[in-house]
């Protein structure tokens, strides 16, 4: 079984931290902060989810200390609680929008039908519908493993160095190929996604917020989640921004 930290020393752990920052001036605490903030806005898609989720939770805690440390430099009068309390309005409502922004893949999930993706193609209603069975994807956790298409694949330095390709930079140590070896997937760091290379055209593709949901006549099918109904990688980038190379 996994040792697993204490409870109550995570909440000194989140207690302490806007403790030093209320004992800190305001003018250094501020900086901190902000570049936490910048930190999570420009290497969101480098950061691990625990560690963008740990900096943001940062952000939350640590604004009230450097509101307490502000009022208490502006003398601790009613002007100076009154400022630190605009502060803390206008700082929460920023937060607020970095939220909404960091998350904003999440919540822009495609419209699909509430009946299951199973009952919808076995239905007798219509014309006759194709019954897609996908090949679930052979997902291979190691530091080598073989091309389908020959040669070795070696996965270090967060990423797969191909004997003849180019290498793959930004993803765990988690792939898979098609069947025929024509395509390799791999999810993206921190689980927040899922690349995939079509190795025919010398495509790439990284879908962030998506997951491979299996294999069809060789082609990848993907879904938001577990219980979605799959789509074709060619309605994913008709329906989504995707970031293509």
């Amino acid at each position: 079984m996994a040792w697993r930290r204490p409870a109550w020393r995570a909440v000194l752990s989140l207690a302490a931290w806007p403790i030093l920052l209320a004992l800190l001036p305001w003018w250094l605490g501020l900086p901190l902060l902000l570049s936490l903030a910048a930190a999570v806005t420009l290497l969101q898609y480098r950061l691990a989810g625990e560690q963008a989720a740990l900096i943001r939770r940062a952000l939350r805690w640590g604004l009230p200390g450097v509101l307490f440390a502000l009022q208490r430099a502006l003398g601790g009068d009613v002007l100076a609680w009154g400022a630190a309390l605009l502060g803390a309005l206008a700082g929460y409502t920023l937060l607020a929008g970095l939220d909404a922004w960091l998350d904003r893949e999440l919540r822009r999930a495609p419209a699909v039908p509430s009946a299951e993706w199973p009952e919808l193609a076995m239905a007798p209603i219509g014309p006759a519908a194709e019954i897609i069975e996908l090949q679930p994807p052979a997902w291979i956790v190691a530091g080598e493993l073989a091309d389908p298409l020959d040669g070795r694949v070696v996965y270090h330095g967060g990423g797969y160095s191909f004997e003849a390709g180019p290498r793959i930079d930004g993803v765990d140590a988690q792939a898979a190929f098609s069947p025929c070896g024509r395509w390799f997937a791999a999810r993206l760091g921190g689980d927040r996604g899922v690349l995939l290379w079509d190795r025919q055209r010398q495509r790439q593709h990284r879908l962030r917020g998506w997951q491979l949901g299996g294999w069809y006549r060789g082609e990848p099918w993907l879904a938001r989640r577990d219980d979605d109904m799959p789509l074709a990688l060619s309605a994913v980038l008709g329906e989504d921004e995707v970031e293509g190379t």
